[in-house]
């Protein structure tokens, strides 16, 4: 009976309006995990350009591209994992709940096994199709190939998160991270400032860090008391669980695997301009993932808040849950954005040290002008991309993301950036893909919210009329 109340009492609370203190509340845990985990890359980059030179700053910060490319496609998986198990806690059907949470698991298991050798195994030969300096890709190797190797730790901590989120908890997640954290910043201090073992220590650090949040998250998810238990005996697919999950994950993951593939391609021509200009773009980088990571988490919000007033049938909440998700979206993009640009000079600063520093600094700020002022478009984008998931609908905003965002990147690189040769030119081509987005994806959900709304219209008139003809 206290598991089955828990459950209930769960699903409840997310049918409810008002829903704008509630997305806060459900967003912030979700933001503050996300940035500890940034910290990692952060911590590492800090420290590298702190007590190494400007070419071991090119080699850890050159490889974000490259990592989201190889892993994008699999942690799409856990999207479509959390997108289901909200819509079944929204329709009280905790059986599915159970078998989803296993099935995901065992699914992230999977998951990072499979990265793990993709990376290991290649790594070094997409940096060298990415064009990697000579003087960085030997450093690029050997932190990758640490990286990938800690790969199932990371998945593991993933879907776990994403299995409690679709729950909608997000508190234990960020708790776990902030330990995690800890360890990352005190390993890479040791590994790095003390013992010297440079872009090899970092690596080691970050792998330590993600064993430590993933081991937390299991015996959390074993010791839970609800549907979301995890159960070693039971953990095994489901056939129907797992073609659900896939097919509300494979977009999602094919929809970041070409987002990251544009920007390996975008990253291929920043690497052209050479190792300091690679080191002002990837620090730049660094910092406007903090503005993203913040906006994502609403994202999440709108996700599994659309997704368990779906299983409910409440489609009078769905507007309601969109409008106070883009509004809340804006506020942080725009406050957040504006403020790392305006703050551009001392964050930057903080990335490299010496003689390189000054130019570090004004790459980075043309990188920041352009992107961090209007990210809160990007933010727009994602949060009606996550409310079309939510109501379960994966495939049309994957398409949509693929030729506003991606296919005009690329070719955007390939005629104006081509011709001009111009960093300013190639950076413009964000806000101008995200804009393009937004009005295909807001003219895609108004269609699907009349599909979706008539649907569960006639769900819920069709059992009356069975019932009048019985009698």
């Amino acid at each position: 009976m206290k598991k089955a109340a828990l459950d209930i009492n769960r699903s409840d609370y997310f049918c409810a309006g008002p829903f704008f203190k509630k997305i806060f509340k459900f967003a912030l845990p979700v933001a503050l995990a996300g940035i500890l985990q940034l910290l990692y890359n952060t911590v590492d980059i800090i420290i590298i350009g702190q007590f190494s030179d400007s070419a071991s700053l090119a080699a850890v910060t050159s490889t974000n591209a490259l990592v989201n490319l190889v892993v994008t496609l699999f942690t799409g998986f856990s999207i479509g994992a959390s997108a289901a198990i909200a819509q079944s806690y929204g329709a009280k059907d905790m059986e599915k709940v159970s078998r989803l949470s296993h099935t995901a698991m065992w699914l992230g298991i999977i998951s990072g096994l499979t990265v793990g050798v993709i990376g290991v195994t290649f790594c070094r030969d997409f940096l060298y199709l990415m064009g990697s300096p000579e003087d960085v890709i030997d450093m690029s190797t050997e932190y990758l190939t640490i990286y990938f190797a800690g790969m199932p730790l990371n998945m593991v901590y993933t879907f776990g998160s994403a299995i409690l989120r679709g729950a909608g908890d997000t508190k234990r997640p960020f708790y776990y991270m902030l330990f995690a954290g800890i360890t990352n910043v005190g390993l890479d201090i040791w590994f790095v400032a003390k013992l010297g073992w440079n872009v090899a220590g970092v690596a080691i650090a970050t792998v330590a860090a993600q064993g430590v949040s993933a081991i937390l998250i299991m015996i959390s998810l074993k010791r839970e008391t609800s549907s979301l238990n995890i159960d070693a005996k039971k953990l095994r697919p489901s056939v129907n669980e797992l073609i659900e999950i896939v097919k509300l994950g494979f977009p999602a993951g094919m929809q970041g695997a070409i987002f990251a593939l544009s920007n390996v391609i975008i990253q291929s021509s920043v690497n052209t301009f050479g190792s300091l200009t690679m080191a002002g773009n990837g620090a730049a980088q660094n910092i406007e993932s903090y503005v993203w990571t913040a906006m994502n988490s609403v994202y999440s919000a709108a996700l599994t808040f659309t997704g368990q007033n779906y299983g409910a049938k409440k489609k009078e909440n769905f507007n309601k849950i969109l409008f106070n998700c883009l509004l809340l979206v804006v506020i942080v993009g725009l406050s957040l954005g504006v403020s790392a640009y305006l703050l551009g000079k001392p964050l930057l600063s903080v990335y490299s040290s010496g003689a390189d520093r000054e130019a570090v600094v004004a790459i980075g700020r043309g990188r920041m002008m352009i992107i961090c002022t209007t990210y809160f478009i990007c933010g727009i984008m994602d949060v009606l991309v996550g409310q079309m998931r939510g109501l379960g609908y994966s495939t049309v905003p994957m398409l949509l993301s693929i030729v506003c965002v991606c296919a005009l990147r690329v070719l955007w690189v390939f005629t104006v950036f081509e011709k001009f040769k111009n960093l300013v030119l190639l950076y413009v081509s964000y806000p101008v893909s995200w804009t393009l987005a937004v009005i295909a994806l807001v003219v895609s959900y108004i269609i699907i919210y009349n599909k979706v709304s008539k649907k569960i219209d006639g769900e819920i008139i069709k059992p009356k009329a069975d019932a009048a003809v019985t009698i």
